[in-house]
């Protein structure tokens, strides 16, 4: 740290917290540790009693934390996402639309080994909103090596951006209610009011909603027709259960579906079901949707609205961190 006039100090950094006591009325920091001295800031030092400060030398080949907060942010980040402005060494990293999180782990993990860099992320395939604060990146000392951040760049230049936001794609959407209680008036449906809270929430269209009973002839003439409309995506509702009156998933095959899970390691939501009918996702929803605002169906409807064709693997893999 070097000692200097303030008078000399314009364009210089504060290498720590100035407090500012006014007996009554303030006492905090007048100026944060990094802050850049201005000449409109002198009268304010003045008044504080500050005719010398230290300031902070920055060593040849590095950048202000401020600076370099900047370039790791800018560095890191992909497509749909923007940047705060840098304050204490840190960037904030938000979304500029509704998506899906994609978080390039591996890399993630190299960069965060480089000492004094720290980059901080929302999990991987977490669904957002726009303006969702995603990720923060920091330097952690005042000063940082410029090596460090060329790091970050080679590491990117090899494996990719860090973060990226796939946006939600406004599909078409049909649903089929199953149940003989339900198709004959019994009780009430409960599940086309879960279908349509869930599309507003991410994105999508309904386009028809299908009563049938719990015949599998039925439920496949539903799926084909649901087909022929022109629809991305099927929701069925149902047990999805060893109950031997929910023939939903025998009902999908019937249509020609490819049943590529009957079960998930998610809690709520284990009876979840998906097939594939070609490109037309399936999604058979179990009754904790209608009384857990979470379930399977927030850990995979998202991720089919941004283009993904899960597999049994991606179903597999929910288990981590499933118990919601």
């Amino acid at each position: 740290m070097k000692k200097v006039r303030v008078e000399e100090a314009i364009g210089m950094i504060i290498p720590h917290d100035m407090t500012r006591i006014v007996p009554g009325e303030f006492k905090g920091a007048a100026f944060k540790k990094g802050h850049v001295i201005r000449e409109e800031d002198i009268p304010l030092l003045k008044s504080m009693g500050k005719e010398h400060i230290y300031t902070l030398e920055i060593p040849e080949g590095h950048l202000h934390e401020m600076e370099g907060a900047q370039r790791l942010a800018e560095t890191i980040i992909g497509e749909h996402l923007i940047l705060d402005d840098p304050r204490e060494g840190k960037v904030n990293i938000r979304s500029d639309s509704k998506g899906i999180l994609k978080i390039n782990v591996d890399a993630l993990m190299d960069i965060n080994s480089i000492d004094q860099i720290t980059v901080a992320t929302k999990i991987n395939n977490s669904a957002v909103d726009i303006n969702t604060l995603v990720a923060g990146a920091k330097i952690t000392p005042l000063t940082i090596d410029k090596k460090k951040l060329n790091q970050v760049e080679n590491i990117v230049a090899s494996k990719g951006n860090i973060l990226n936001i796939w946006p939600f794609q406004n599909l078409k959407i049909g649903c089929i209610i199953t149940g003989n209680e339900v198709y004959h008036g019994t009780i009430e449906d409960k599940f086309e009011e879960v279908f349509r809270r869930k599309v507003r929430e991410y994105a999508g269209e309904i386009i028809d909603v299908v009563f049938v009973p719990d015949d599998s002839n039925k439920i496949c003439e539903a799926v084909l027709q649901l087909k022929a409309s022109g629809v991305d995506l099927i929701f069925t509702s149902g047990g999805m259960s060893v109950d031997p009156d929910d023939v939903t998933p025998e009902g999908v095959q019937r249509a020609g579906a490819n049943l590529i899970s009957y079960g998930s390691p998610v809690f709520p939501g284990a009876m979840f079901m998906l097939a594939y009918l070609g490109d037309i996702a399936i999604l058979g929803i179990p009754a904790a949707a209608i009384f857990h605002d979470r379930t399977a169906l927030d850990h995979t409807f998202p991720r089919i609205l941004v283009g993904e064709k899960l597999t049994a693997g991606d179903i597999a893999a929910l288990g981590h961190g499933g118990l919601l």
